[in-house]
């Protein structure tokens, strides 16, 4: 595995908040950051490929009927409001 060194400018909450998490697990703070950017590309990549897949879906003509359309939205309402 290549290793790459880097700068990152944190606020003083997050590197107050690193620290503690890199004491309490016993782990340096170059391993939580690199897990923590891999956590963050990784959910980047899926939201991608989610994305790509609505704008195939789109231009195959897959489109949700209003009843799927309406269903969703009364499921999203309901989890969303209190």
């Amino acid at each position: 595995m290549k290793k790459m060194s880097m700068t990152a400018r944190l606020t003083p909450e997050t590197a107050r908040k690193m620290d503690l998490l890199a004491k309490t697990l016993n782990r340096s703070k170059s391993f939580i950051a690199a897990e923590a950017i891999e956590a963050y590309i990784h959910e980047q990549e899926l939201k991608i490929e989610a994305i790509l897949r609505g704008i195939k879906e789109a231009d195959e003509g897959k489109f949700a009927t209003p009843k799927q359309m309406k269903k969703t939205l009364v499921k999203w309402v309901r989890q969303n409001t209190g």
